[in-house]
């Protein structure tokens, strides 16, 4: 995926985007810790938008993203906020860095970008390597639902002031895949608008593929839960939320 581009409109783009409700999701998962939860590592952080509400609250905090420009805006905010963490450009499927930490989280359905539930198993199996024994892991994921239902073949429009979106979804080549091809017109300090299009894949699978994926990286699952409430996941649910734990002992 091209990041360049879309990463100077994501921002604005989700403006609306429920980050507090992820925080309230940190908070409330914190109780399956087995110790005081400190240092998260924020896995696909982008702009870091998730990651510098946490470090408000007090945690400290690791970043990491595949987009150089995403990482480039969030230690901007960070600046701002006087409130600098470590950020690292890596692949979550590669992570390799020197701290372990408390928790791990993946929100914002990134672990849908990867493009083969093997992806899926070495990124569960690299966060295991960087979790402290008895660590959390929490990431949420698009239903089977959303991504044949509420995604494919439809399409969705924003008309604002300095941005506007065409954005169409198609099936992807697998079951239970999807590419979304977005057309943006971006305005210039001229005012004049520049169009440039993207593409992006995401791909899902089963709560069973997924609670088989973490038992093999030797992650327990702890806690199901769907589209920000404390509810099992049901046929209806668009996002499916999982806390999974490190054995204390490893």
């Amino acid at each position: 995926m091209a990041y360049e581009q879309f990463s100077r409109l994501y921002d604005d783009l989700m403006e609306d985007a429920p980050y507090d409700q992820w925080v309230t999701f940190v908070k409330r998962a914190s109780k399956f810790a087995d110790r005081p939860i400190h240092h998260i590592l924020d896995i696909g952080c982008g702009t870091g938008e998730i990651s510098l509400r946490l470090a408000q609250l007090g945690y400290a905090l690791t970043g990491v993203d595949i987009s150089d420009d995403m990482l480039a805006i969030a230690q901007e905010k960070a600046l701002e906020d006087n409130r600098l963490f470590p950020l690292f450009q890596q692949d979550m499927r590669e992570l390799s860095l020197s701290d372990t930490f408390d928790m791990a989280i993946i929100f914002c359905d990134s672990l849908n970008y990867l493009e083969s539930l093997n992806d899926v198993k070495e990124t569960f199996i690299k966060v295991y390597e960087h979790l402290n024994g008895g660590g959390l892991l929490l990431f949420d994921v698009h239903s089977l639902h959303k991504i044949n239902e509420l995604f494919v073949n439809r399409q969705f429009c924003l008309n604002e002031d300095k941005v506007a979106y065409i954005w169409e979804s198609f099936p992807g080549p697998e079951p239970n895949s999807v590419y979304h091809d977005l057309t943006f017109f971006s305005e210039l300090p001229s005012g004049l608008y520049q169009r440039f299009d993207e593409t992006h894949f995401q791909k899902t699978y089963s709560v069973k593929e997924y609670l088989n994926a973490l038992q093999e990286a030797g992650l327990c699952c702890l806690n199901l839960s769907a589209d920000f409430t404390s509810l099992a996941p049901n046929e209806e649910s668009e996002r499916v939320f999982f806390i999974a734990k490190k054995d204390l002992g490893s």
